[in-house]
């Protein structure tokens, strides 16, 4: 039987990791991020870790070749011989058209999900995340305020806006998706595996549209 592979991408803000473990933890598919496996492989200092820091320290972006061997590296472990569940990569064109080159290879079944959001929901969302400095929790001023004013409501500890949530970053990291991430909708559209689900809904009613999408059976 071919591994199934599911990707799943979107913009900063639309609910991609969120949704991604819970639909990793629903099919039984590892959930596989190329943030995680960056630390990862930094933290063990591995040949691959070792590589990626030589180009981090001198302020190059990491080769995607890099990127690659390090997913593959990961997906070759037996517990996703059945296929993964990828989240945060490919963002980009050349990215996308070296996986589809290895997947192809590997004969693997894949899916493509895009969660699509409205631009002013994203910003509303990340200007609005509060971050706590000592567990890690996140609440949002509007969507999911602190009990507390400031202060977590897991830990009590001291809530902050991080500096990836500031108004200006967050309008250079969209301007960046837009760039960079975003024409992988086409390509992905062309190649007949693409499937859009609207990400501007209750948490649940995402997920459901997105298992259903991914088992072929209509959630209730």
């Amino acid at each position: 039987m071919n591994a199934r592979v599911i990707i799943l991408f979107g913009a900063p803000g639309g609910g991609k990791g969120t949704q991604a473990t819970r639909l990793s933890a629903e099919l039984k598919l590892p959930h596989v991020s190329t943030g995680d496996l960056f630390r990862e492989n930094l933290a063990q200092g591995t040949a691959l870790g070792l590589r990626a820091k030589s180009f981090m320290e001198s302020g190059k972006l990491v080769p995607d070749d890099v990127v690659l061997d390090m997913l593959f590296d990961r997906v070759a472990r037996p517990d996703c011989k059945q296929g993964y569940l990828l989240d945060g990569f490919p963002r980009t064109l050349p990215q996308a058209a070296a996986l589809d080159a290895r997947l192809a290879a590997a004969k693997a079944s894949v899916q493509v999900i895009h969660l699509k959001v409205p631009e002013s929901v994203l910003v509303e969302r990340l200007v609005g995340r509060r971050t706590c400095k000592q567990c890690g929790n996140i609440h949002h001023v509007k969507f999911s305020a602190p009990k507390a004013a400031g202060r977590c409501d897991k830990c009590n500890g001291e809530l902050e806006q991080r500096r990836d949530d500031s108004p200006d970053v967050v309008t250079k990291r969209l301007a960046t998706y837009r760039a960079e991430t975003q024409p992988l909708e086409g390509h992905y559209k062309q190649a007949g595996i693409l499937h859009e689900v609207d990400g501007n809904r209750p948490a649940d009613e995402v997920f459901k549209a997105l298992k259903q999408i991914a088992t072929g059976v209509e959630v209730r």
